[in-house]
Formats: structure tokens, C-alpha cells, sequence
């Protein structure tokens, strides 16, 4: 018995320190997104196809992954353990689906006294699920109900007649969704310099605005194309939007070992101020772009 403990012991210090490094670079690994939407709207496809085709493949993303779904996992796996730095990851993916959605919904498939579609109306309804639940119904079920629906939607979009409401394409609409958007990079940047963050707390307002930054930039395409057409007649807009993508994805991807939260002056980084730098970079071209539009 006494030769079993120091190997327990020794299985147990490699435990702790494998499983933080596991975590580490399986959420690098899964933050890496690469959307074809060339595949998910071939050439020709209605106007909705890209954009209702992204937002279920950036949900599908979270919910098939070797993890799955983490907000409402248990014991060492939940969201305020060992693995809380991906579960505060999803809730900003999903926060920012909700709005993404949201506007869809609301305003891009929509013109004053036009009815809702009634499956963007559900796709919305069921992103707004508890995301805690695990069972009576989990959170999972809930989703993938919402990207069966928006599948749905874009079955509708391919039928003859449509069975669904397309993008109209109108600039005061898009405007919705840019501030939609900034407003979202706000709360973040917002967040990020925060004094009132402890060291414990400080990983999940990181996280959760790198799942913000995640949805906008996948989603940043799917708008160049559906407004392709505006687009190719304002280059400055094209480049404006390639601009905004680009900080936004690095801020999608960081992921230090360890979140640091140093002072101004310390010689400990602060990763938050670090991250932050993207947020307000992308954040000043969405700006740009709406000044754009209203033009």
C-alpha cells in the first residue's frame, strides 16, 4: 500500500498539469474556423442563403466539436472549472448569435408591415435558451433545433415558389446590423478595461469577448456577399470590410496559456489591454462603414 501512494501522487501531479495544457491546445485547435462559403452558397444562391448558412455553421461548429457544448457541462468539465475558459468562449459565440440572428430576423428579411419568417423567428427563439440547461430540455437539443431551422430557411430560399423572405438588400438595414455589431465590440471594450476584475474572473471577460469577435469576423463574408452588389460598386466598402475581418479574427484566435492581468506599469502583461487593441480596431472600421453607407 505505502508503494501505491507515491504513484498516486505522481499520477496525480501529472494530471493536474496535462489536462490545463489538453484544454489549451484542443481550444487553439478548435478556434481555427475556416468557413467555405463557396460550398455553403454556390454561386446563384437567394439572397439569406450565406448569411443564415453561417450562422448555423459557426453554432454546428460549437455543438459538434470533440467538446461539445461546455456552459452547462458538470463538475470538472463546467464552465467554472477546468474548463471555463471555452464555455465563456461559447456564451459570447452565443450572445453574439442571438443578436446576429436578431437582426436577421428583425430587419434584413424585413420591411416595415412585412410578416416575420416564421423559421428565423423560431432559429431566434431557440438561440435565446438557457444555455446552462442540461437536461428538461438541454441547451444542446435547443440549439441544434435553431440550426435545423435555419437549415430550414434556406430550404425555403431554394424552393419554387421561395418559401422564405430573402435579404432585401437595403443600406438602412444593413446599418442595423453594423451597429448591432459595435454595440456588442462596445460592451466588450468596455469590459476589457475594467478595474473591477479580479484575477479569477479576469479569463472569462477574455474569452467571452474573443466568442464576440469570432462571430462577427466568420460572419463578415457571408455580408460581403449577399451585398455584393453594393459593394462592387463602392470598393472603399469591400476594403472596409476586409479591414474590420482582420483584427477581428486575430482577436478570435488569441489564446494565451495563462490570462494575465498586470497593472500599466507592471512588467506583468495585462492580455485584456492586448486583446482590446483588436476589439477597438474593429470597432473603429465598423464605424467607418456605417459612416459609409450613409452616404
Amino acid at each position: 500500500m505505502q508503494r501505491l501512494l507515491p504513484i498516486a501522487v505522481a499520477a496525480a501531479l501529472v494530471a493536474v498539469l496535462l489536462i490545463p495544457l489538453v484544454l489549451h491546445f484542443g481550444q487553439k485547435s478548435h478556434n481555427e474556423l475556416s468557413l467555405d462559403y463557396a460550398q455553403l452558397a454556390p454561386e446563384g444562391s437567394k439572397l439569406g442563403t450565406s448569411y443564415a448558412s453561417g450562422v448555423a455553421a459557426i453554432m454546428g461548429n460549437e455543438l459538434e466539436g470533440t467538446t461539445g457544448w461546455r456552459p452547462n457541462d458538470l463538475v470538472i468539465w463546467g464552465p467554472t472549472l477546468m474548463a471555463d475558459n471555452n464555455a465563456s468562449r461559447q456564451l459570447g459565440i452565443l450572445q453574439a448569435l442571438r443578436e446576429t440572428t436578431r437582426v436577421f430576423k428583425d430587419h434584413l428579411t424585413k420591411v416595415s408591415s412585412d410578416q416575420y419568417d416564421r423559421n428565423l423567428v423560431e432559429a431566434e427563439n431557440l438561440l435565446r435558451n438557457d444555455p446552462d440547461k442540461w437536461a428538461f430540455p438541454s441547451a444542446e437539443s435547443r440549439y441544434r433545433e435553431a440550426v435545423e431551422r435555419l437549415q430550414a430557411y434556406v430550404e425555403g430560399l431554394r424552393a419554387e415558389p421561395p418559401k422564405s423572405r430573402p435579404i432585401n438588400a437595403r443600406n438602412v438595414e444593413l446599418i442595423r446590423l453594423i451597429q448591432a455589431w459595435s454595440d456588442m465590440l462596445g460592451d466588450a471594450h468596455a469590459d476589457l478595461l475594467r478595474d473591477d476584475v479580479g484575477w479569477f474572473q479576469v479569463d472569462d471577460v477574455f474569452y467571452r469577448t474573443t466568442g464576440y469577435c469570432h462571430v462577427i469576423a466568420h460572419m463578415i463574408p457571408a455580408i460581403q456577399i449577399e451585398y455584393r452588389q453594393e459593394l462592387d460598386s463602392r470598393p472603399v466598402l469591400q476594403t472596409l470590410f476586409d479591414e474590420t475581418e482582420a483584427p477581428l479574427l486575430r482577436c478570435a484566435t488569441m489564446k494565451p496559456i495563462l490570462v494575465l492581468n498586470g497593472g500599466d506599469t507592471s512588467p506583468i502583461a495585462n492580455q485584456r489591454r492586448n486583446l482590446d487593441a483588436y476589439v477597438t480596431e474593429g470597432r473603429q472600421k465598423l464605424y467607418s462603414i456605417r459612416e459609409e453607407l450613409e452616404k
